[in-house]
């Protein structure tokens, strides 16, 4: 019997960067595991569409897929959007079994994604010393996942040895203009931004254009295709195919 499938599902963006990513880790996470039949889907704004990819899936004869949300926050589209889908696949594909497992999320594993990609930063730009950082992230409604980012920061900036803040493109101050203005306020004048998004779009475009427009002397790059976030959906699908062995 074949290994289940795994569906990398993300959330989708008019962006074509995004998509661009996307498919950069699958084929990332591909190279890893050339064994398993790995797909890449969307939700919205992008193709293939979940819809899509499940039709594929169930056509050349798998009858169990694992779906991993590229998600780094567990809100709104993890609990809502990610169950809605999922339960339409199931119902239009009767004996389908799909199980969605944990998203991506905040892995402390991610700090040495946030080093390499922030050292690239600072290489561009020349920039060797640093007195402050801001940890950039989307933001959301939830305030539960804004302090998930927020306890990454607290992390990553005992890591360094530096003071952290973390900064919201969306729905929760401070913006990473505001972040980094606050430093400046206390003397500091070396501050970095990493990108705490997984590909590039709008939300981390504006948050780098008001870091950088406040005085921020690097911004980092999305975290992108990185063989960690890689292994982490690897991880994600070792947990999800064995819940679908029966009992």
């Amino acid at each position: 019997m074949a290994a289940p499938a795994l569906i990398a599902l993300a959330h989708g963006s008019r962006d074509p960067r995004s998509a661009a990513t996307v498919t950069a880790l699958v084929e990332e996470t591909k190279a890893m595991r050339p064994d398993l039949r790995i797909e890449r889907a969307f939700l919205d704004l992008a193709k293939p569409n979940f819809h899509t990819v499940v039709d594929r899936l169930v056509k050349a004869g798998y009858e169990e897929i694992v779906v991993v949300p590229l998600l780094l926050v567990e809100a709104f589209h993890a609990r809502v959007d990610v169950p809605e889908v999922i339960a339409e696949a199931t119902t239009r594909h009767p004996g389908l079994r799909i199980r969605a497992t944990d998203v991506l999320g905040l892995e402390a594993r991610f700090l040495e994604v946030l080093d390499d990609r922030l050292r690239e930063a600072l290489r561009a730009a020349r920039v060797r010393e640093l007195d402050a950082l801001v940890l950039a992230a989307a933001g959301s409604s939830d305030p539960l996942a804004n302090q998930a980012v927020a306890r990454l920061a607290r992390l990553w900036g005992a890591h360094h040895k530096l003071p952290v803040t973390a900064a919201y493109a969306a729905s929760a101050p401070p913006a990473t203009g505001e972040a980094v203005r606050a430093f400046r306020a206390e003397g500091r004048r070396h501050i970095a931004v990493a990108s705490l998004f997984l590909a590039p779009g709008s939300l981390p475009d504006r948050a780098a254009e008001l870091a950088l427009e406040a005085g921020a002397v690097a911004v980092s790059e999305p975290l992108g295709a990185h063989p960690e976030v890689a292994r982490t959906v690897l991880a994600r699908y070792a947990v999800g195919a064995v819940q679908l062995v029966p009992v």
